[in-house]
């Protein structure tokens, strides 16, 4: 009988020690901190809104210089640099999915051979990672496609019928609608989330190991998903609790890392502006491009002290979904449980005659 989710928590955490701790690398843990952060994994620990309360001070020379007004552009210029950045967006985003697509592979192999290795690897999967990042395009566009509809005819009905252009008439039916609306939209999302998390935990593997297409992984899933509904079902609830938990403590050590943080870039931050002030810059193109850069650059070093944080939870969860579907996927189990190598053979006598 296949091993339960439960029973697989007692695998994953010694796997999780043995390829973190037995021994302790450094270098091993910043590359599956990059590798994590890039591959989307990060999300697996949760995350937290903080916010810093609100000190009255007295005015300021820096005061002044953050609020001196932004230069007059001319619209024309304007609507063209929104466009342009509008295009640089999407193609960022584009390049980044498929990014994550193939660091996706690659923490797959990270954790099954306890090595982190994104140099040797990158090259090796990039076709697997391009057939992935197309089933993320597609799973995107189909869910637009199914929230457009999900919305739409409900919307189409409304004016149809009239409520619409008239609200204060048809109070009741338009509460009833919204609140059918929106146990309607609760579901639809829930299940994109199952297909998401079934995607990276079940679908890469077989597209790791077997060379096959996302569509072609699926096709395989499904008859497993059918056949064993409760040991599924029993994964999928292990991951909430297992996610909230890690949300938590990953959560409070990210609060206490950025306030210790934030008392070095605070204090950058505030010599930068007086500086600036000294030598009498105002907003500008140059002054706003170099306030987006050093912004940016911020940003990714809390992100990648984030993903250092959580490297054991990085490892931890793929490794849970590895030995629970192994133990229902052969070839992954194969790997994982290789077979030993066979025995020298032993030296025959000579015999003389």
């Amino acid at each position: 009988m296949p091993i339960s989710a439960v029973d697989t928590l007692s695998l994953a955490f010694q796997h999780t020690r043995q390829q973190l701790l037995r021994p302790f690398r450094m270098g091993q843990w910043s590359k599956l901190a990059f590798v994590g952060l890039l591959a989307g994994e990060l999300s697996s620990g949760g995350g937290c809104n903080f916010g810093v309360p609100h000190i009255p001070q007295r005015n300021s020379g820096s005061e002044h210089f953050l609020s001196l007004p932004f230069p007059s552009v001319d619209p024309t210029l304007l609507a063209g640099l929104i466009a342009v950045l509008v295009v640089l967006a999407i193609v960022l985003w584009l390049f980044f999915l498929y990014v994550n697509s193939v660091m996706r592979f690659i923490l797959f192999d990270s954790v099954v051979a306890k090595q982190c290795q994104i140099k040797g690897r990158w090259s090796h999967r990039q076709r697997p990672g391009l057939r992935y990042f197309l089933w993320q395009l597609s799973l995107l566009a189909a869910s637009m496609v199914g929230l457009t509809i999900l919305v739409g005819i409900p919307v189409a009905f409304g004016f149809a019928l009239g409520w619409l252009r008239n609200p204060g008439e048809h109070v009741l039916p338009l509460v009833l609608g919204g609140v059918c609306l929106f146990f309607l939209l609760v579901a639809f999302v829930i299940c994109l989330l199952v297909v998401t998390v079934l995607s990276k935990d079940f679908v890469v593997p077989q597209m790791a190991l077997e060379g096959i297409s996302a569509f072609e992984a699926w096709r395989r899933l499904l008859p497993m998903l059918t056949q064993e509904k409760g040991g599924y079902a029993g994964y999928l609830g292990m991951k909430i609790v297992m996610a909230l938990g890690a949300a938590v403590m990953v959560g409070i050590a990210s609060v206490i890392v950025f306030l210790l943080l934030l008392i070095p870039v605070g204090g950058l931050g505030v010599v930068a502006v007086v500086a600036g002030k000294a030598a009498g810059l105002s907003w500008n193109l140059y002054t706003i491009t170099l306030a987006v850069v050093v912004g940016s650059v911020a940003l990714a070093v809390i992100l990648y002290v984030m993903a250092l944080i959580s490297v054991p939870v990085i490892v931890f969860f793929p490794a849970y979904s590895i030995y629970f579907f192994a133990a229902r996927y052969r070839p992954l189990a194969a790997v994982l449980y290789p077979a030993p190598p066979p025995p020298p053979l032993e030296p025959q006598p000579i015999t003389w005659r």
